[in-house]
């Protein structure tokens, strides 16, 4: 019986543990320090993948364990075993099985030394003789990659200490990074967020309530949780606390996002509220100086009233980087400068603006009139406190962001000469003396307009007959004159094709009359032969089958867009033929046929290397952006697919099949079908289920084309990796658990631009997010694919990832019915 109660006790002591550390009683590789109230550990640990130890803090009871604090970050033990003790001079030391010291903490001058685990996971050395809360040395001094309750970011300038947050390298190192989050004590103090010795985003100062340049959700997600900010001479600090029975941390990821996370028992998962950078807006790149940044406009940068762009050329083409210039230089001699009011901003980069906290708002702006180098100015401090203070710019002004609505969010005062003051043009002018030249001005251009319009009629009719004329004398049967001429009337009513209108029998003659050993394919209009015009002009001639799923509707939807569109990356259609029974197009011949024969093909003859893959993922990124954006027309493609996509012999890509594309007006954001059509595995889910398609969906299945492209694989199938599940499933369970690069196609080998693939690896996941508004446009696709200094956002979860779609299929179709209904089985939707 004593025995057993021996036992007993000792299991108990085991599972309870200590939470010291002396001289005389070390931890070893076996054991954990556990904090009184039990909710944190620490002890050795190893990283996935890693045969290497290191000293490190988790929540204790918790399923997930989570790291949140590494001692010897840069200092592995890389023996079996290790120990962490205490010297009799109060320095921590980790040492090898071979009593080797690997880390140490340095000399603390205690002088009876203990080392002991606080409540709030805090591992302090002091005196052994009680707690006063004065430590020697804390573990919070250095924090690693997480922020939790009470650890501090910033300077302490009484300590010497400049408290950083800092990446691990990878999951299975958690060395530093080249990504840190830091505060920048020069101006007014803000958290940068750098990439080595660049900055690539900050929160923009405190105001008292929050940082300027962060929503309040990212500071005050829940009552209860408070955030501290000190400025004063003893230190520059950030930190936040709770006094809910909720586990929060704060952590600088490997892929450069600053993320919040909520511990959640009931999913298992910490759940994320909040990232940053969130938009394009977030990065400091994103425009040049005296521009403005509002990430619901495209494109995101603007010019601020007053200034003009730099460099207009630049500027057409959404690169913003120069910046804008003033259209007025200011007067600082007569004083007659005023001031822009912006609201709702995340203020101008203060790493070099000046602060007095002795100025009222009024005098603030006195101050900044009076300084003829002044740009702008604003509150600082405390403004829910009345304590206004006084910011001002002396140099550009960079890294403005517009909020929508924030009420915490303070105004910007830009400087500006009174001529820009009242720039914006009105709608109506105040002064009668333009009434009538406007009225005259308005009278002739109405008269020009309907004689051009006269002009452009007269000619429509003249082609309309002739073209009607042209279809009756080619056809050789009597019979079908009817049905050719009928078909030349649809055609030709209500568009200027300007595309002629070939013979059956010149095509016939180029294509051997149609024969299979000039056969490229077959899809779902019919089948493609290569022929050959009588000057030599090789063409690609596709034959709509009279079994063919897409009819005269779909034909002629074809011909009356594409004939309209002209982009180096969209395939060029030449002529058409509707004569008697046969609806043919004929297109520009690409020798390298489609991207899908290269993708999935099995040959490793046909491997496509890393340098050309990128290039076709940005050819079809500028293909789309043409047609939602830059065309005369807003065309919504809704079958974009990689047999879709050919490839001419330089392997530049080229977007073809407009049979089920979709033009858009002006004001129109998104169209609604009954008749759901395209191809399973590329379709988004509001529009397989809901038939609702847009400038998003389409943006969904360039997504999946861009994983397809990096992996080589069909999205479909099963992964041996990840059972039951879709290319987007396998990608984004890799991708969440930092394995990025087994994405890769391995028929690439290691021969490709790291750095290329993650960020298409990236935006491909932001293009398939489940969510249309989560998508990004095109314009801000080719944005974060053609820059390496741009900030990507951290994808949501894909569309089709978590639930499945059971679909009604037509007979020999490849279309999907209308009464697509949700599911909560594992259903693969396989492309056709």
């Amino acid at each position: 019986m004593p025995l057993l109660f021996v036992l007993l006790f000792m299991s108990f002591s085991h599972a309870v543990g200590r939470d010291t550390i002396t001289p005389a009683q070390p931890l070893t590789s076996n054991e954990t320090l556990i904090s009184s109230n039990e909710k944190f550990a620490l002890g050795f640990f190893k990283p996935v993948n890693s045969n290497k130890s290191y000293v490190g803090l988790w929540y204790n009871k918790i399923s997930k364990r989570t790291i949140v604090w590494v001692a010897n970050r840069k200092d592995p033990v890389t023996t079996s075993t290790g120990t962490l003790s205490i010297s009799d001079n109060g320095s921590l030391l980790i040492t090898d099985q071979n009593s080797t010291v690997v880390w140490s903490s340095g000399v603390a001058n205690v002088t009876n030394p203990v080392a002991q685990l606080l409540n709030t996971g805090n591992l302090v050395v002091r005196e052994d003789e009680g707690d006063d809360g004065n430590y020697s040395w804390q573990g919070f001094d250095y924090p690693t990659d997480t922020l939790i309750a009470g650890m501090k970011v910033g300077v302490d300038f009484v300590k010497g200490l400049n408290r950083t947050m800092t990446a691990w390298t990878s999951d299975s190192d958690p060395s530093p990074s080249q990504y840190y989050a830091m505060m920048d004590i020069h101006g007014d103090p803000q958290l940068l967020l750098c990439a080595g010795s660049k900055k690539l985003g900050r929160t923009g100062p405190w105001n008292g309530y929050q940082f300027t340049g962060l929503p309040t959700s990212a500071t005050r997600t829940y009552t209860g949780f408070d955030v501290s900010f000190i400025n004063n001479k003893q230190e520059i600090t950030y930190s936040f606390n709770t006094n809910l029975p909720i586990l929060s941390k704060m952590t600088v990821n490997q892929s450069g996002l600053v993320q919040r996370s909520i511990w959640e028992e009931s999913s298992g998962f910490w759940n994320e509220i909040w990232h940053a950078p969130v938009d394009q807006c977030d990065s400091i790149q994103a425009c040049g100086p005296f521009t403005i940044c509002n990430p619901n406009n495209l494109p995101i940068c603007d010019c601020l009233q007053g200034f003009t762009p730099k460099s207009p050329e630049k500027w057409y083409y959404t690169d913003a980087s120069d910046g804008c210039v003033r259209k007025t230089q200011l007067d600082c001699k007569d004083g007659t400068d005023g001031f822009l009011v912006i609201p709702y901003t995340k203020l101008a980069d203060t790493t070099k603006a000046n602060v007095d906290t002795s100025l009222s708002l009024e005098e603030c702006r006195t101050k900044c009139l009076n300084n003829c180098t002044c740009t702008a100015y604003a509150p600082s401090t405390d403004v829910d406190n009345g304590k206004s203070g006084c910011i001002t710019w002396t140099d550009e002004l960079r890294d403005v962001k517009l909020f929508t609505n924030d009420a915490h969010v303070q105004d910007f005062y830009v400087r500006i000469a009174a001529a820009d003051l009242d720039s914006a043009p009105s709608a109506f002018s105040k002064s009668r003396k333009w009434v009538i030249p406007f009225v005259i001005i308005f009278v002739v251009t109405m008269l020009i307009l309907a004689f051009v319009g006269y002009i452009v009629w007269k000619r429509r009719k003249t082609r309309r007959a002739r073209a009607i004329q042209e279809s009756k004398n080619s056809f050789h049967d009597p019979g079908s004159r009817g049905l050719a001429a009928r078909n030349a009337l649809e055609l030709s009513q209500g568009s200027d094709l300007e595309l002629p209108l070939l013979d059956l029998g010149t095509i016939a003659s180029a294509t051997e009359n149609f024969s299979a050993d000039n056969k490229l394919g077959e899809g779902g209009f019919g089948p493609v032969y290569k022929g050959m015009l009588e000057d030599g002009k090789e063409i690609a001639v596709k034959r709509l089958a009279k079994t063919s799923s897409q009819g005269l509707v779909e034909f002629k939807n074809e011909v009356l867009l594409i004939a309209k569109l002209q982009h180096r990356n969209l395939v060029r259609l030449l002529a058409c033929c509707i004569e008697a029974e046969e609806r043919i197009l004929v297109y520009e011949y690409m020798p390298n046929k489609s991207l899908d024969f290269f993708l999935f093909a099995k040959s490793k003859d046909e491997v496509l290397n890393w340098q050309t893959r990128f290039k076709i993922i940005m050819g079809i990124a500028r293909g789309l952006l043409y047609l939602h954006q830059d065309s005369r027309l807003r065309v919504i493609h809704r079958d974009l697919k990689a047999s879709n996509i050919l490839l001419d012999k330089e392997m530049n890509p080229k977007i073809s099949d407009f049979g089920m594309a979709r033009i858009f007006g002006g004001d129109e954001a998104e169209g609604n079908t009954k008749k759901v059509v395209g191809t399973y595995g590329y379709m988004s889910p509001e529009y397989a289920m809901d038939g609702i398609f847009s400038q998003k969906s389409d943006a969904f299945s360039f997504g999946v084309l861009v994983l397809e492209i990096i992996s080589g694989k069909k999205n479909k199938g099963v992964y041996s990796a990840a059972p039951h599940k879709n290319l987007l499933d396998h990608v984004w369970s890799l991708f969440k658990e930092g394995n990025n690069l087994q994405i890769v196609d391995e028929s690439l080998g290691s021969s490709y631009d790291v750095n290329e693939v993650m960020r298409c690896i990236n935006v491909g996941l932001l293009c398939v997010q489940d969510h249309p508004g989560d998508r990004p446009l095109m314009s801000s696709v080719l944005l974060m694919l053609g820059s390496d200094r741009a900030i990507l956002p951290y994808p949501k979860e894909p569309g089709f990832s978590v639930r499945n779609v059971s679909y009604q299929m037509e007979s020999g179709s490849s279309k999907a019915s209308s009464s697509a209904a949700c599911d909560t089985s594992a259903t693969l939707i396989e492309p056709r």
